[in-house]
């Protein structure tokens, strides 16, 4: 039983290295204002029942790729009850790309419904 279980948290990881992105720029993508990433991680809780699984710290790493690579912007402002507060908003070329990705996620997730269902 140990054993599967450590099989199931090794795929659970790996599988969630890729969606994390993805879903980060979805949330951002829907959004009308730019989002913190405690406001992020609400988010994500709500819609995505457990995508981050209780590992919110996660998400900073994940942001800072996103934004290095031209597909977020970001802004930090003061906080009247803190720290300031880095608030990250999609970029014109974030969209491309996020389509892109939500292209491909469901190209991936319809492909494997198939073999799973054995429809092949």
């Amino acid at each position: 039983m140990d054993e599967r279980v450590g099989h199931l948290k090794k795929f659970q990881k790996e599988l969630s290295a890729g969606t994390v992105s993805l879903v980060l720029l979805a949330v951002l993508g829907q959004s009308r204002q730019p989002l913190y990433g405690y406001q992020i991680a609400k988010r994500l809780e709500e819609l995505g029942e457990g995508v981050l699984a209780g590992k919110q710290s996660a998400l900073y790493p994940v942001l800072r790729n996103l934004e290095a690579a031209g597909l977020l912007a970001s802004e930090v402002e003061p906080s009247v009850s803190g720290p300031p507060r880095r608030y990250y908003r999609i970029t014109r070329p974030g969209r491309d790309v996020l389509r892109d990705w939500v292209a491909a996620w469901n190209a991936t997730r319809d492909s494997v419904d198939k073999v799973l269902q054995g429809e092949v």
